[in-house]
Parts: structure tokens; sequence; C-alpha cells
């Protein structure tokens, strides 16, 4: 086979590599000064069979787990879907194993443009959240898909309702939709580069018309959401922390940190059924669920960041979500040394990585 002719590739002078080591060596001693909590404080016996503990969805189809909210049927199982660019799926995945046990694809609705959430409503229904926009908040509707959680787990097709859904303000870009569990009232966070609003929907949503949801009140850059079991408290995550809410009246109260694991591509955050630990996901390839108890021995304003011992891989999978890397326009004060170490990281590899592509471009530019 004839050789294909060689170009030459971009000319890296002296001085750029130069320049491109010492930035890298920065980042190096910067990350390593980030003292971190333990990755994994196992807060039970080691048992892989129990459930709601840390686990690695195996499923080859679920690259983009992009949500996730747990049964209230079967205990121990978590439902998931994938990112933009799939069809109308949606799994149920036991975290005992980290294995699929049922597939369900929804008819009865349009194609999925952008699925970013899922959750739980007082009513027995789930609620999946068509509301990303790859277009950065220029379709003028999103959707809402909801359908009865099946009381048994096995591969079917089940009829949805879909909602349509406009912002009072606007469109906008979201990735994060709760339903309170006690009110059954919808709630969406919005994002964008210098946060996000949380928005309201009608006590009731219809079918027949136009859903408009209401912007109530401002929170940071926010990947996902959801409320606690007793509609007591609304935890909110972003790529680097995550903070809880105080719930009253519909109406956002005190706030506080609380310990998040660093994922690569997170993503995703549900309470387990009892309201003892929130489950922490992320995207990509055999992606790890992570758990994180919660300490309420103090009145409910403490929280403690001990994961499970059951090993799931936290920062698998890269995943290639819609949404991108982005800065976070929350906090991360009072949540542990993990948590604040996790924001460290983070912050240090974004302003670094930008650090060093400006570096190289003005050096290019001098040579």
């Amino acid at each position: 086979m004839r050789s294909l002719p060689r170009h030459p590739g971009p000319r890296v002078s002296g001085a750029v590599a130069a320049t491109a080591g010492a930035i890298v060596s920065v980042l190096l001693t910067a990350a390593s000064a980030v003292v971190f909590a333990p990755a994994v404080t196992p807060a039970v016996a080691a048992d892989e069979e129990a459930p709601d503990q840390s686990f690695t969805i195996k499923d080859p189809r679920i690259t983009e787990s992009s949500g996730l909210a747990a049964s209230r049927t079967h205990p121990g199982v978590y439902w998931t879907h994938n990112d933009s660019g799939y069809g109308p799926q949606i799994y149920a995945v036991d975290s005992r194993t980290g294995e699929t046990v049922a597939t369900l694809t929804l008819e009865g609705i349009g194609k999925p443009r952008d699925v970013e959430a899922i959750s739980m409503g007082p009513d027995g229904n789930v609620y999946v959240g068509d509301i990303g926009d790859n277009l950065n908040g220029t379709w003028d509707h999103v959707w809402i898909y909801r359908f009865p959680e099946p009381k048994q787990l096995k591969d079917a097709t089940v009829r949805a309702t879909q909602f349509t859904v406009k912002y009072a303000d606007g469109p906008r870009d979201a990735e994060s939709m709760m339903v309170d569990p006690k009110t059954g009232r919808v709630y969406i966070a919005s994002k964008n580069k210098k946060g996000g609003g949380l928005y309201e929907g009608p006590a009731e949503l219809t079918s027949s018309g136009t859903n408009t949801f209401r912007r109530i009140d401002e929170v940071p850059w926010v990947t996902d959401g959801a409320f606690s079991p007793d509609g007591k408290e609304l935890v909110l995550r972003s790529y680097f922390s995550a903070r809880a809410y105080a719930w009253q009246n519909g109406r956002l109260g005190a706030e506080r940190g609380i310990s998040a694991p660093f994922q690569w591509q997170a993503e995703s955050v549900t309470y387990t059924a009892d309201g003892k630990a929130l489950m922490f996901g992320t995207e990509g390839k055999e992606s790890g669920v992570v758990r994180v108890d919660l300490d309420k021995g103090a009145g409910g304003n403490s929280s403690s960041g001990g994961s499970s011992s059951s090993g799931a891989n936290s920062s698998s999978g890269s995943g290639n979500s819609s949404s991108g890397g982005g800065g976070d326009g929350g906090t991360a004060d009072g949540a542990g040394g993990e948590k604040q170490g996790n924001a460290t990281l983070g912050a240090i590899i974004v302003i670094g990585g930008a650090a060093l592509v400006l570096a190289f471009k003005r050096l290019r530019r001098k040579d």
C-alpha cells in the first residue's frame, strides 16, 4: 500500500514548549497541594447485596446517564436515561448489581431532543424532563413526559403523557427538574454561565395546552437537583459542589454545603428512598454512582461525606454531555474537606487549562 504523503505539522518553538511545561508544572504542584477527605468512607460493612450503596452502571447502552431517581416501588432500584441523541428509553438499574433490570420504551410522545432529568412524583408517576437545549436556550418550548411507575420490572413499552413547557421570561437551557414529593408541583432549574433560575410550574400540568413556568428565585449553575423524600429540603448539584436548601411553602430557605464526590462529568443526584443518603451520578461508559451519607443528628443542618464501601468508579467516563464543561456559580463552603478539595481541584483544572491554551495561542502568533 502506498504510504500517504507527509504534511508538516504546526511548529512549536522552544519558548512555547518551555511555557507549556511551566504551566503544567504549576498545575501539578497546585493540585498536589489540595487536601482531600477520603474518597470512600464506609458507613456500613461492605455488602455487595445491600441496596442503595455505591455502584457502577454496567449496561453498555447507558453511556450518558444524565438523571437519577430512586424508585418508590422497587427498593434499591434507580431510574436513569441517556442524554441527547438517544431514543425514548428509560432504564431501571439495580444498585445491588449495577445491572439493568428493566428497559421501558415510551410511546405516545414525540422524538426526544435532550433528556436531562428524571424525578418521582407523589402520585406514583415517573416524570422525565426533556428540558435541555443544545442551542443554548433558543427552543421556544421543551417537554415533560409522565408515566406510571410499573409494578413489575420487565422490558415493556409504556404510554406516556407529554406536556409542553414554556418559561414566562423566554427560552432557557436547563438540566434539573424536580417534583415536590408533597404537592406534586414540578420545578425546573435553568443554567447559564452566570448562574440560573428556579422555575415553578402550575399546580397541575395540562396536556392540552402550554404549561408556563415562572421564575421564583436565583440559583447557581446546576446540573441536577432532588427533593428529600419528606419534602423539607432541596439539593442542587453542579460540576464541583452541591448545596442543600430548606424548602418551606414552595420557596427556598436557608442553605448549607453538602459533600459531593469529584466526578468527571457530574450530572445527576437523587436521595435514597429512605432519605438517609444522596446518590451522585456521572456520565460515561460504566459510570459510577456514589453514595454520600447524610448526618442529620444536629437538627438536620450538617452533612458528612461518607460514601458506601462497594467501590464504584466515581470518576469513570468522560461522556459527551451537551452541556460541556462549565463554571460553578455556587460556593463550596462549610461542607468538609472532600468537597472543598474537589472544588479547588476543579477550579485549578479549569483555570490552568484555559491559561495553557491562551499561552499556546499567544506564543505561536509571536513565532
